[in-house]
């Protein structure tokens, strides 16, 4: 599907922004090591020129641009994990991941009619922009997009704010969670733990985490304290929650990574992604819509990209459902909030 996408992105060509994705080499033809994919199950370390000024990133800052103004070299920072113009109506709204100027894909810009903003390690369908797993990383908008780090904050905490801990928070608060919700979480991963998190901070009075894997549950259990559903116990998710929260939960939230939560479940599912006829699947998006109450709210966080079939949309028009797709998460609108 990648491979297609890619096909078709190079015969529509691009569309024109402010930001080059490429980089261009220093003129000391120093190297560094980046990890580089080569395609499916094949990543390697790799050789390659180190740019001249690129998924989340925390460093020390190594040189700057002639524009940039409020930083400098051995700063240490956090990079977002979206690339932002900072100019456009959405940048100063602080919605970044929705730039106008950072993303050249015409591919997005056809399927979805507008584009998101440019991401960093995300393919060409986000702008085709390196990632950081690499020793440098170009930083374009560097005033916009790095954000500078107080000594007691470490590499490690310092890293979440690139994109996880937004990306919950934004999940949580742009679905709505208000004190007392009973709450259900779709994927226990870092996305689904943290959220789950912040559905407690906000004042959720219940929280029930659903996932399969055995270390998830266990810590979603024992260190944040929440009520856990296996899926592969309990097949039929909806029953299971309707059976812990009778007439249905107040908010149900899809954190679910793509090979858990997005792999179809039953025949019908498996044989349409085989035939191309969909691009996602809708089985986790109508388990949220059977298992909230009537004028529930479900959030969408989890990565979707195309097309799906069988989508229970007269449940969610007869039951009055707030069905939100929340967006890459805008980083910049939260992180300072959060770090402080």
């Amino acid at each position: 599907m990648q491979a297609l996408g890619n096909l078709v992105q190079n015969e529509m060509g691009l569309i024109d922004i402010e930001v080059e994705p490429s980089y261009k080499a220093r003129s000391d033809g120093s190297k560094m090591k980046a990890l580089a994919w080569f395609g499916a199950r094949d990543v390697r370390m790799v050789q390659v020129p180190v740019p001249d000024i690129t998924q989340p990133s925390v460093g020390i800052i190594n040189r700057v641009g002639e524009n940039v103004e409020n930083l400098k070299p051995g700063q240490r920072v956090v990079a977002s994990f979206q690339i932002a113009c900072g100019q456009c109506g959405y940048c100063k709204h602080k919605l970044s991941s929705m730039c106008d100027k950072a993303n050249n894909s015409s591919l997005q810009n056809a399927v979805y009619g507008t584009r998101d903003g440019g991401f960093f390690g995300y393919s060409h369908f986000t702008g085709g922009f390196p990632g950081g797993q690499a020793e440098y990383v170009k930083d374009p908008f560097g005033n916009v997009n790095l954000l500078p780090m107080p000594d007691d904050v470490p590499d490690e905490k310092a890293l979440y704010l690139s994109d996880v801990v937004p990306t919950a928070y934004h999940c949580v608060v742009d679905t709505g969670v208000q004190e007392g919700d009973i709450v259900a979480v779709w994927g226990l991963g870092p996305i689904g733990q943290y959220a789950a998190r912040w559905c407690q901070i906000k004042g959720a009075k219940h929280v029930i985490g659903i996932d399969s894997h055995p270390g998830r549950l266990a810590f979603a259990a024992g260190k944040l304290g929440i009520e856990t559903v296996n899926f592969k116990e309990h097949t039929d998710v909806p029953k299971r929650l309707h059976e812990l929260v009778p007439g249905g939960v107040d908010v149900a939230l899809d954190c679910g990574k793509t090979g858990t939560f997005h792999e179809p479940k039953t025949f019908a599912h498996k044989a349409q992604k085989a035939l191309m006829l969909e691009t996602d699947v809708s089985e986790t998006p109508n388990e949220m819509i059977k298992s909230v109450r009537k004028m529930g709210q479900c959030g969408v966080m989890a990565d979707y990209v195309g097309f799906t079939n069988q989508f229970n949309i007269g449940a969610m028009m007869e039951k009055g459902i707030r069905f939100i797709g929340n967006g890459q998460s805008p980083t910049h609108k939260y992180w300072k909030e959060i770090l402080d």
